[in-house]
């Protein structure tokens, strides 16, 4: 993306501060699940289905095999950062309606329009988005839009998204729909807030230079 953007903080590596959402189910209790909240499983074929998803948006972005090999390295925990991604917006979901906050699809059409602007085109955009965030072209709305219903959610709280009171949040509403996480795709230690094995956090940080984020 452009050198000269402006980088608004939505969703920083705090976002393993929610670690008490997630505890780890067994896969007795739920057979072919993933994770489970709010009741509704994450199947691991949903799950395989994202994952393929952005392994094929990389596949048509790099044709050359042994760059293709390279990003799939850069990438080696996609499968748990993917779920962890899925099992958020969830959680994400419950405490932005909690708060009565809603977003419009006008706005994140205005907010992608603003980043495509910086970017340089729509498929510029959505190349950085799949090489920076494992984002692939056809869930980048969806990723613009959890972006801004964390904004606004803070918002709402009087705060931002580095303030416990917007942890805080998130953690109550996981607690409302009593996230279980199959332990094969990760566990989570919860004194240091952050997946054991993650070196990465669930949704990255995103910029928006054409429309200011006030945090």
């Amino acid at each position: 993306m452009h050198r000269r953007r402006r980088t608004a903080l939505l969703l920083t590596a705090a976002i393993a501060a929610a670690a008490p959402l997630l505890t780890a189910c067994g896969n007795d209790a739920h057979p072919g699940a993933a994770a489970v909240v709010g009741g509704e499983r994450i199947t691991v074929s949903q799950l395989e289905n994202r994952v393929d998803e952005v392994r094929a948006a990389q596949r048509a972005a790099v044709p050359d095999e042994a760059q293709y090999q390279q990003a799939i390295a850069r990438t080696g925990s996609l499968t748990r950062d993917t779920l962890h991604g899925m099992v958020l917006d969830r959680v994400l979901e419950r405490a932005a309606r909690d708060a009565g906050v809603s977003v419009t699809p006008r706005e994140v059409q205005e907010m992608r329009a603003g980043l495509e602007q910086q970017a340089g085109g729509a498929q510029a955009l959505e190349a950085a988005w799949l090489q920076q965030y494992g984002i692939p072209p056809q869930r980048l709305d969806d990723n613009l839009r959890l972006q801004l219903q964390a904004q606004k959610l803070a918002q709402r709280l009087g705060t931002d998204t580095s303030r416990p009171e917007f942890w805080k949040a998130l953690s109550e509403a996981g607690k409302e729909l009593d996230v279980d996480v199959n332990p094969r795709y990760g566990g989570w230690d919860a004194e240091k807030s952050s997946r054991v094995d993650a070196k990465t956090p669930w949704v990255r940080d995103v910029t928006s230079a054409g429309t200011q984020q006030t945090l």
